[in-house]
């Protein structure tokens, strides 16, 4: 498994970060049926069930906009992704159909409130390190282009800057060609919930995506 890690200098900000990793060979296609009858589902739940000036309080929400503002970064101004998919969601414009595997993490993200890394395994380079985003530090995010990732989380390899939760990267992105799948379930604060988001994401991963020789691990503070 690609080993993860926790900068000294996120750590000092955000004392209660916790990253849960899962690693599987996955079968990507362009979409599943069964899936987006689930995902469906669960848009019309809460959709139902919640208003805009809600999502700010959920738990996992919550906990990952103190852990933007004190990195530096206004959570308002970059939304984490699945501050953004709740709110898409509630707002009636329903989640993009990419491929089943990126499916399913936005349903895991939806469902829980967490913001998730979701990488092509076999283009990270060394380790993964989860740092601090400095200014002028290049990086393309997926649909965004250029993204000023200024005192945003992000996660390193060798080879520089390839995933936030706000937006994930091209150079790492998950095409028809991925074989080996990495997630990163990033909670910001010490909650209960992060293990059932990850139970639920080996069981979707399992399900939707044929998933074999899965590892799982979690990166703590300590």
């Amino acid at each position: 498994m690609i080993p993860v890690f926790i900068s000294e200098e996120l750590k000092t900000c955000v004392p209660e970060l916790t990253l849960s990793c899962i690693e599987c060979d996955v079968q990507v296609m362009e979409e599943n049926e069964l899936l987006w009858a689930e995902i469906d589902e669960r848009v019309g739940k809460v959709a139902a069930s919640l208003k805009v000036e809600q999502i700010s309080e959920l738990p996992a929400i919550a906990a990952s906009r103190r852990g933007y503002k004190a990195c530096g970064k206004d959570p308002a101004r970059y939304r984490l992704s699945a501050e953004a998919l709740l709110r898409r969601t509630v707002q009636g414009k329903g989640l993009y159909r990419v491929n089943n595997v990126v499916d399913l993490l936005n349903l895991v993200s939806l469902s829980t409130g967490f913001s998730i890394g979701g990488y092509d395994a076999e283009k990270i380079e060394g380790d993964a390190v989860f740092g601090i985003g400095r200014e002028n530090e290049p990086y393309q995010g997926i649909g965004r282009g250029e993204l000023n990732i200024g005192s945003l989380p992000v996660f390193r390899d060798s080879k520089g800057a390839f995933g936030t939760p706000t937006s994930d990267s091209v150079r790492t992105c998950v095409t028809p060609d991925t074989r080996r799948f990495l997630m990163i379930i990033i909670g910001f604060g010490a909650m209960e919930e992060l293990e059932n988001a990850t139970d639920m994401a080996v069981s979707l991963l399992k399900k939707y995506a044929g998933a074999e020789n899965v590892e799982t691990k979690n990166v703590t503070i300590g």
